[in-house]
């Protein structure tokens, strides 16, 4: 192994550590750099629980890191054995974790190598994927707001092996890597090995030919970035008159590009179809929506939409027993704060002592807003704010009693607009990234949001 990593100049690193031999190269190697190359560095175990020995391998990797002065985290996941298969779970979990660990400006930088390659590479042919499939792990990528690296791409596993021998380093033996009931060790075990027997630059041919296949994938990036633009709105939706008009290839490819943009994995063929016939082509009056891997893709006036899947609220009744203390809505949708205001313009009032104050979720009502003539029903106000339906529930409903009294960012009524000196505002504070677009709405007689 050379004297230098690719790091694409990141030098804050967060790196993924099972204890294996390959993660346990890059963190030595990476400990050896931390100096000459002003590297700052942190570890992390993800305890997912499969192997009786993971307690041991936690406890391993911890010394491993006091022995090389690297800060370590551990976190434990659970598996539910979703339908994906555990594998995928776990990929799935992880990911979600060192999401949840990285620092701001922090790189996440894991050990696949060159082997691992070949055999993503693989496995995409054995699903029937196309060029973006088959170009198989990128040594840089975009994980949402940060940067995932693979610095050991270049090396195979032999040479990983050779590093640790040459180093003395002790590592851990997985025994789940041995059961070829995995695909994945399938093709370790059994199929690989007689490949490079008979081919022995098989694994770095097959990189190369994965590589080109993310040349051809960064190109069509490249070419359909604009069109890409033009068909995107700023809350992530998807034109489908756009759509519409383009041949099927490039609607695929302009599908497929937005997906991954807004988080979900590549689609298969099937499901883009179902997507397109399914969901943007279903009538009018339908609300449709398609469960991917990720989460749903819907529609709502023509565009479509990626989200998350949304707890059942509508119904709920939820006390806030004491509105001096902040609220924590339910479903990951954000805290409610209800404090005092000095400005000038309209606002709430305070709920009386005799008046009890809740939550409440998926109401019908018939309301008389603040700075509007006449009354309208609560779903009239929703469409003419053009909020998507499967969101309507998930937003949070104030009421004093049994009084509408406001929707926080949205609006008041006018039995919640306060008469005295004394203002306040429900603030809204760490709303869920797919309501926020639909809360943010201008005007002097609304509640706040942050």
């Amino acid at each position: 192994m050379g004297s230098e990593l690719p790091l694409q100049e990141h030098r804050q690193l967060l790196i993924g550590f099972s204890g294996g031999l390959d993660s346990t190269v890059l963190l030595h190697k990476l400990s050896l750099l931390r100096e000459s190359q002003g590297l700052t560095l942190r570890a992390v175990y993800i305890h997912h629980g499969l192997s009786d020995h993971a307690d041991e391998w936690l406890v391993h990797c911890q010394q491993m890191c006091v022995r090389l002065e690297i800060p370590f985290i551990s976190r434990k996941v659970h598996l539910f054995g979703d339908k994906g298969g555990i594998e995928a779970e776990a990929r799935t979990l992880r990911y979600r974790t060192f999401m949840e660990i990285l620092a701001p400006e922090e790189a996440l930088v894991t050990a696949h190598h060159q082997d691992d390659q070949c055999e993503t590479f693989l496995l995409a042919l054995k699903r029937g994927s196309g060029p973006a499939g088959l170009s198989a792990m990128p040594i840089a990528r975009q994980l949402g707001a940060h940067w995932h690296l693979r610095p050991l791409l270049g090396f195979s596993r032999q040479q990983l092996e050779s590093y640790a021998q040459d180093h003395q380093l002790n590592w851990i033996e997985d025994e789940s890597n041995q059961d070829d009931r995995y695909d994945r060790n399938f093709l370790r075990l059994h199929t690989l090995p007689q490949l490079v027997q008979r081919w022995p630059q098989f694994a770095r041919s097959v990189a190369r030919s994965a590589e080109l296949c993310g040349e051809q994938e960064a190109l069509l990036d490249e070419l359909l970035a604009s069109a890409l633009q033009s068909c995107t709105a700023e809350d992530s939706s998807i034109d489908i008159s756009y759509l519409a008009s383009c041949t099927e290839q490039k609607r695929n490819a302009l599908l497929r590009r937005w997906l991954v943009q807004c988080g979900s994995r590549l689609p298969s063929r099937q499901a883009l179809a179902r997507l397109w016939h399914e969901v943007a082509l279903s009538r009018k009056d339908a609300c449709p929506q398609l469960m991917l891997e990720q989460g749903y893709v819907r529609r709502y006036q023509q565009r479509l939409y990626f989200g998350r899947v949304f707890s059942e609220l509508r119904g709920s009744t939820l006390p806030w027993s004491v509105p001096a203390i902040p609220f924590v809505l339910p479903d990951n949708l954000g805290k409610l704060h209800l404090h005092p205001v000095l400005t000038a313009e309209r606002h709430l009032r305070m709920p009386t002592n005799e008046e009890s104050v809740s939550v409440r979720f998926g109401q019908s009502a018939y309301l008389h807003l603040v700075g509007r003539e006449g009354g309208r029903s609560l779903k009239k106000i929703w469409q003419e704010k053009g909020v998507p339906t499967w969101l309507r529930e998930s937003i949070p409903l104030i009421y004093y009693d049994e009084e509408l009294i406001c929707a926080p960012g949205i609006f008041i009524t006018h039995a919640g607009l306060s008469s005295e000196k004394a203002k306040y505002c429900i603030e809204w504070s760490e709303i869920d990234p797919e309501l926020k677009p639909w809360i943010s709405f201008s005007s002097e007689n609304m509640t706040s949001f942050a």
